[in-house]
């Protein structure tokens, strides 16, 4: 049976809080405020790793309208950690070809996954209210996770500020009146307009762009490839641009580009709407609209990710132009690089100054994204004669010549971001070239087990793991005598090796290389040694192994010697 996720409401219940009279004593460990997929992955992660969560929402819906559509290879890599990414590819429009129009003619198309050995597409088209759903599903299955809808929050009080049993008060409004949430941890998740960012008097700094899109979610029978398909100042839709995505059960998103001086609210008319749509398509396509929206963005963000015990993630905590689809997809990487952190420290495995490398982390990646959203926005809508000029010649001259093509902008999409100065990473000190340098997110590589054939990512994540490339028959005496050093310190390490495709993998923590590309990926020879963080990033590496040098990573990597640490975490300590 299929489920329509935007037609689901969700019945308001009084919590313990409420029914019991225990607002002033019970301290949750956290609070997720918003059951959007930000909130929603963030409560799951924590839920995952045995942390027990409270997540609130002012409705009792899931969104309505196919809202962000486009989610990245990498975030789908995060969501099959989270238990639904399956359902999210099974249902959603895989991509990896996208193409770029000047007029009515191609300039030129671009794959964005041109190798093979992955797991996961480049892309997926999948409604957002679809996206919600799963995560919803999945969060309904773990016990620890307890979601309250109708409950706004509208105050909040940090109590104990500064000492080791700081926590926020919220204070929760619902239809049988209002009632304190005290958390250890609140994540605010609850969007652009952020409530829990209001109450603390806090602001997003940016530039808001003068200009208006219209988007149109249309439903038809249409022979187009599934591909991303943009046009500059075509003949159908002169001196704008136009999107053009395919989206599950034969619904097309359309994104026209309208001017600064339209009128959002006679835009989104089926008068205005339907003979836009006809002008792309001609005038006897048939087809119907399912969603109409105007929009105007900005690119902005805090300037802190963190203050005290609230952290932001998602759209509170930064924002950017739709092109290039970096608006969802960097908040889930905002969820899984926050709740393994906030996991740690509350169950003493780190101090809490590791939190502060979420902030530090998460605000160089919005910084990155937003350089991209801006200059896709400047490229897309010149605001000069003169920038006109400079893209329409960029554009001509793509059409023959590929060094043009690198400076064509119609949205650089998603990527995840390489964190060069994380203080959790250990600098390499082997040589080892590559892509896969401490900060980078892991990327996939078809492998085996006794089991049978399988993925690289499905065997790193959830804590920290020990990335060993050779079996442990097949490497050297030297390297043997530091991995029993290793597992005889009782650091909470997990090891994976890793071995060619001669080498025969004997047990479920024994992968095999079966077609040579993870050493590929990860520029390995026999020995080399990954040390990956619980959110699949690589935090340190080396050409042979070192167990002090590996037990000194792991310190840091857990947040060991940020400054403000007074000593190593109990956890590491052994």
């Amino acid at each position: 049976m299929t489920i329509d996720y935007q037609r689901l409401s969700f019945e308001y219940q009084p919590c313990a809080e409420q029914r019991d009279g225990q607002a002033g004593g019970r301290v949750h460990p956290v609070v997720v405020v918003g059951a959007g997929p930000i909130g929603l992955a963030t409560a799951i992660d924590l839920a995952q790793r045995g942390v027990r969560v409270v997540l609130v929402d002012d409705d009792c819906t899931l969104s309505t309208g196919s809202r962000a559509i486009c989610f990245a290879k990498r975030t789908l890599d995060i969501f099959d950690r989270l238990g639904c990414g399956q359902r999210m590819v099974d249902t959603g429009v895989s991509w990896n070809v996208g193409r770029v129009f000047l007029r009515d003619q191609q300039v030129y198309s671009f794959d964005l996954l041109p190798e093979a050995g992955h797991r996961r597409p480049a892309f997926i088209n999948l409604q957002q209210y679809y996206v919600e759903g799963y995560l919803l599903d999945r969060a309904l299955e773990l016990p620890n996770i307890e979601i309250r809808w109708r409950n706004k929050v509208v105050g909040l009080e940090r109590r104990q500020a500064g000492t080791a049993d700081e926590n926020v008060a919220l204070t929760i409004e619902t239809p049988d009146g209002h009632y304190t949430l005290a958390a250890r941890y609140v994540v605010a998740a609850d969007g652009s307009r952020s409530p829990v960012r209001q109450l603390l008097g806090l602001d997003s700094k940016g530039r808001t762009f003068r200009d208006r899109f219209l988007i149109a979610d249309v439903k038809m029978e249409a022979d187009f490839p599934t591909e991303r398909w943009f046009w500059f100042d075509p003949p159908f839709h002169p001196n704008q641009s136009v999107l053009l995505h395919r989206q599950p059960d034969n619904v097309w998103r359309i994104d026209f580009q309208l001017g600064w001086d339209a009128d959002p609210v006679l835009e989104k008319t089926p008068e205005r709407v339907i003979p836009r749509v006809q002008a792309l398509l001609g005038p006897d396509a048939k087809f119907t609209l399912e969603w109409v929206s105007v929009y105007t963005f900005s690119c902005l963000r805090m300037d802190s990710f963190r203050h005290g015990n609230v952290l932001f993630a998602g759209d509170s905590a930064h924002g950017v132009s739709p092109f290039g689809a970096r608006g969802a997809n960097s908040g889930v990487q905002d969820a899984e690089n926050l709740a393994w952190k906030l996991a740690y420290v509350l169950q003493g495995r780190a101090a809490d100054k590791l939190l502060d490398t979420y902030a530090s982390e998460r605000e160089y990646a919005a910084d990155e994204n937003l350089l991209n959203s801006t200059r896709a926005t400047d490229f897309i809508t010149p605001k000069s004669p003169v920038s006109r000029l400079f893209r329409d010649a960029v554009l001509g001259l793509s059409r023959r010549h590929a060094f043009a093509r690198g400076l064509v902008n119609s949205g650089r999409l998603s990527v995840p971001a390489v964190l060069h100065g994380s203080p959790l990473n250990t600098p390499d000190a082997d040589g080892l070239g590559g892509a896969m340098v401490p900060g980078a997110a892991c990327v996939d590589a078809p492998v085996s087990d006794a089991h049978g054939a399988g993925w690289l990512l499905q065997h790193l994540g959830g804590e920290f793991t020990g990335l060993v490339f050779g079996t442990p028959d097949s490497l050297d005496s030297d390297s043997r005598v530091a991995l029993e050093q290793l597992e005889q310190s009782g650091l909470p390490i997990r090891l994976v090796f890793i071995g060619t495709p001669a080498q025969p993998a004997s047990a479920s923590p024994v992968l095999r290389d079966d077609e040579g590309l993870a050493a590929q990926r990860y520029s390995a020879a026999p020995g080399t040694f990954y040390l990956i963080r619980p959110d699949q990033h690589v935090c340190a590496r080396w050409r042979r192994i070192d167990a002090q040098c590996i037990g000194d990573a792991l310190a840091r990597a857990s947040g060991a010697h940020l400054p403000g640490s007074a000593q190593q975490p109990a956890a590491m300590a052994a």
